[in-house]
């Protein structure tokens, strides 16, 4: 996911995919565990779309309470 697509979205938008994300990452953790992933790349590229859209949504918040 890109910044621009992250920036695009709503706050209450991008929390509820923040929290989706984060259970995704979660799950491909415990199923990499178990059974290691054919692309364990995927965990790399999940963790750096939440701290993207993480960062996005601090800038959001900070610009609200200015």
């Amino acid at each position: 996911m890109k910044v621009l697509e992250i920036r695009e979205m709503p706050a209450k938008d991008l929390r509820e995919r923040l929290e989706a994300e984060r259970a995704n990452l979660n799950q491909m953790k415990m199923n990499h565990a178990i059974s290691p992933i054919e692309d364990s790349s995927k965990i790399r590229k999940a963790k750096k779309d939440i701290a993207r859209m993480l960062t996005v949504l601090s800038q959001i918040e900070n610009q609200d309470k200015k």
